[in-house]
């Protein structure tokens, strides 16, 4: 049964253009001259097709274009908590808001501070993560454990931040630095310590009072005024005896100052814990007084109230802490002291101030270290502050004798043919070190080194032995050892230390060291001398090289 005209025409209203002429291709007999035209006619129409559906692809992608460029930019807002399962609170631009989230991101997948992205209706579509940078800011306070205070420098708004996801248990202590949202509402990542504030911070070595060589009386005293107060409290306490608050060690550079600021932190803490059982560990915070000084208005302040914040955090925290003040009269000194005097007007009563809130050295251990005393100021040496006065004189005979063998020990390699002529290790240092001895503080001619004229109009001659150190004997020694290590290596023979050597290093030392200045400024010279700066009027060298004595044993 053949189909009726209409459903001919509504069959082929339903074909494409190219199915029509292929169908009437179809219908034509081969060889007819209409079917060569049709076949023309599918040509061009399928050429003309594809230009069509090229030009409506162009078409659909700038209208993509065009819908993209148009339409309003998501906002970026900080994700601050959901207070239930389908609001959350974020913050943007400075303005809070309650808002949806897309159902199919999860609220209980944000966390506090991340970044989101927010759509025209303020509603969450997408989680950004924690943002890479931001605003710093300093902690100084601590509240609860959820906040913190932040901006306590001069001109800054203090603000109260929550915790970020990331800080929720982390350890925050008031001198640490955050970084913060863009916000400025939450904090979402703890900085490590910057150099400003750790760079007085040192682990204290195993120093027994053994390692401290001819310093009795200095030892004794700071003995007598660190451990007798905290070993035997109820006994203080009965006589109402205040314990010393601070400690000053004063004397030439290279005797030991800051070697018994560590043997200090050390044995004492060592004793505490061996009388009375409590674990407490030493704190050693060595600060170069310089460090401190900065060129910024409140800068200094800010430094030293660190200092002292960051020591009574650490006696919260169990230890014991130490502050050792090297170079104090450039901190701490009177106005004739330095050129920065207008930072020492307020540096000097910010110290004050806080050494006032440390009650005894149940708190902290204060002590001082300094070459120049006279120029520190008064009131930092007032009874109350720095209650103590420990002189650490230059060795003696003796106490040199004591240092060499703390760096001469038996275990260092010495010259076989003089280990042979002693007799045994042990004399050969004994041998080696007496030899030294009586050469360093000789009153030959050669020995002579300084002339000082006095007020008076005397003058007196130092020598050597006059002006010897703990560095300078450990230098001596350490010379000593390089020249036996270049002889080992240029020979391939076992050496060892030889007394020549050591007179070679002796010699060498007086006439290279640093310790020593270059030239005869008086003012220079006092750092190393005893001497009252008032009643002394120069100081000249009278020996001021001797490098043309010294005749290095390795150079033929």
């Amino acid at each position: 049964m053949q189909n009726s005209p209409f459903q001919r025409f509504t069959e082929d209203a339903e074909l494409s253009p190219l199915e029509r002429i292929d169908r009437a291709i179809a219908s034509v007999p081969p060889g007819h001259p209409l079917q060569r035209e049709l076949i023309d006619l599918r040509k061009s129409v399928s050429q003309t097709e594809g230009t069509m559906q090229e030009a409506q692809q162009a078409l659909e992608k700038m209208e993509q274009i065009i819908q993209k460029l148009s339409a309003p930019a998501n906002r970026i807002g900080t994700f601050l908590g959901a207070p239930n399962a389908e609001t959350a609170q974020i913050i943007v631009g400075g303005a809070d808001y309650y808002c949806n989230a897309d159902p199919r991101l999860s609220l209980a997948s944000l966390q506090r501070g991340t970044r989101v992205l927010l759509n025209e209706a303020f509603a969450i579509v997408g989680d950004l993560g924690f943002d890479t940078s931001g605003p710093v800011a300093k902690v100084a306070e601590v509240i609860g454990a959820d906040r913190l205070r932040v901006g306590t420098e001069h001109g800054v708004q203090s603000i109260v931040l929550q915790r970020g996801a990331d800080l929720v248990s982390a350890t925050i202590k008031a001198g640490d630095e955050v970084r913060v949202d863009s916000n400025f509402r939450v904090a979402v990542e703890l900085l490590s310590r910057s150099r400003g504030d750790d760079f007085y911070l040192a682990d204290v070595p195993e120093l027994p009072w053994e390692k401290v060589g001819g310093q009795e009386e200095a030892l004794q005293a700071i003995k007598d005024a660190v451990e007798l107060p905290l070993l035997h409290r109820e006994l203080f306490q009965r006589f109402h005896h205040q314990t010393p608050k601070g400690f000053l060690l004063y004397g030439p550079p290279g005797c030991g100052k800051t070697l018994i600021g560590k043997a200090t932190a050390y044995n004492l803490t060592a004793k505490l814990q061996e009388t009375t059982g409590a674990q407490v560990k030493e704190c050693f915070m060595h600060i170069k007084g310089p460090e401190i000084l900065n060129m910024w208005v409140g800068e200094s302040e800010r430094i030293v109230r660190e200092i002292f914040a960051t020591a009574r955090e650490k006696k919260r925290e169990g230890f014991l802490p130490f502050l050792f003040i090297d170079e104090a009269e450039s901190v701490l000194g009177t106005r004739r002291a330095s050129r920065y005097s207008n930072i020492l007007s307020t540096l000097v009563p910010m110290f004050c101030a806080e050494m006032d809130g440390i009650e005894s050295l149940n708190d902290v251990v204060i002590i001082l270290a300094s070459n120049r005393a006279d120029l520190i100021d008064p009131a930092i040496l007032r009874p109350g502050r720095i209650d103590r006065k420990i002189k650490v004189n230059r060795p003696d005979r003796d106490g040199s004798r004591e240092i060499y063998k703390i760096y001469l020990t038996p275990d260092l390699p010495y010259d076989p043919a003089l280990v042979a002529q002693s007799g045994s290790v042990s004399a050969t240092v004994d041998r080696l070190v007496e030899g030294l001895i009586e050469t360093q503080f000789s009153r030959r001619e050669e020995s002579r080194f300084l002339e000082v004229t006095l007020r008076s109009g005397k003058k007196e001659v130092l020598y050597r032995g006059d002006l010897v150190s703990g560095a300078i004997i450990a230098s001596i020694v350490e010379r000593a050892k390089g020249l036996a290590i270049k002889r080992a290596i240029a020979s391939g023979c076992t050496e060892g230390i030889s007394e020549q050597d050591l007179r070679w290093s002796l010699e060498a030392e007086y006439s290279e060291n640093d310790i020593f200045p270059p030239t005869d400024i008086t003012e220079d010279w006092l750092k190393l001398l005893d001497y009252d700066s008032e009643n002394v009027v120069r100081i000249q060298p009278v020996r001021p090289g001797l490098a043309h004595s010294a005749v290095n044993p390795n150079v033929v």
